[in-house]
């Protein structure tokens, strides 16, 4: 850990649910004894706190901007899922527990960054409430499922029961067939298909910043075209050599990107962007 970027670990219960959570704060984020405006991290599908590996610290170096990540209900050290999921569990993440999070830490105006099925999580809080984010960067979104996104799914469904999946899975989430199961099961669901969240994208009001890696196994360009499309003032970012998650194929990239995008929407303090 970078001596200029505090890092705190904790456990606090959103919606009767005990979450693991962690903040990155580097030291020049305060400006006048008030902090710069959050950076909200809600990770993929199955993802948790511990998988964005370097990337919170990065984030918080490149933007000046203290970064909260954290576990969702059944992912990671967080507690592990008590019901097979719903097609609505996206929404209910974005309606019900988020914002209840949100609250606890005293963030009013979160800088959402999302990945995958947390991209879309964050773009649903975004439609919901327009006035809350100060703005949305969406990493692999998904705003409709793709038989792209079905067949991939489904193929990982295969490795999970046939290869060590499972036994790496362990090593970060405490029932990883439980997770596994939860989201799989979910996505390729027959009710599932019709899940679609271009309704609450068209009435989003913030900046966006949507990325894609060209050679996404789990959704099209067309994912981030058609944010685009429904809200004109978002900037789409194509990235070659790039699979379904731009932050950790294309690391450096993605981290400029955010850090220019964030300059513009909610600058943080300039003296503190020392960095090569």
């Amino acid at each position: 850990m970078e001596a200029d970027v505090q890092r705190e670990d904790g456990i606090l219960v959103v919606a009767g649910r005990r979450l693991e959570y962690a903040w990155w704060r580097p030291h020049a984020a305060f400006r006048d004894g008030r902090e710069a405006a959050a950076v909200v991290l809600l990770h993929e599908g199955l993802g948790c706190l511990a998988l964005w590996r370097d990337f919170p610290v990065q984030l918080a170096r490149h933007t000046g901007h203290p970064v909260l990540a954290y576990s969702r209900y059944g992912y990671g050290r967080s507690d592990p899922p008590e019901r097979p999921y719903d097609p609505g569990f996206m929404h209910d993440e974005a309606r019900r527990a988020l914002p209840e999070l949100l609250a606890q830490f005293g963030i009013g105006q979160p800088l959402l960054v999302g990945h995958s099925d947390g991209a879309s999580i964050a773009l649903i809080f975004g439609g919901t409430w327009p006035e809350r984010p100060k703005a949305v960067v969406a990493l692999a979104p998904h705003l409709f499922v793709e038989p792209l996104t079905v067949e991939s799914i489904a193929a990982a469904r295969a490795r999970f029961a046939d290869t060590d999946l499972q036994q790496r899975m362990q090593r970060y989430h405490i029932d990883p067939a439980a997770t596994f199961g939860a989201w799989a099961d979910v996505w390729l669901s027959e009710p599932f298909a019709q899940w679609n969240i271009e309704r609450e994208v068209a009435k989003l009001d913030c900046p966006v910043l949507a990325i894609q890696g060209v050679d996404d196994q789990y959704g099209t360009l067309r994912q981030v075209e058609r944010i685009a499309e429904l809200h004109p003032d978002t900037r789409v970012v194509a990235l070659s050599d790039c699979r379904h998650s731009p932050h950790l194929d294309q690391p450096e990239v993605v981290l400029r990107h955010i850090r220019e995008f964030t300059e513009q929407v909610a600058p943080a303090m300039s003296a503190w962007r020392n960095f090569n």
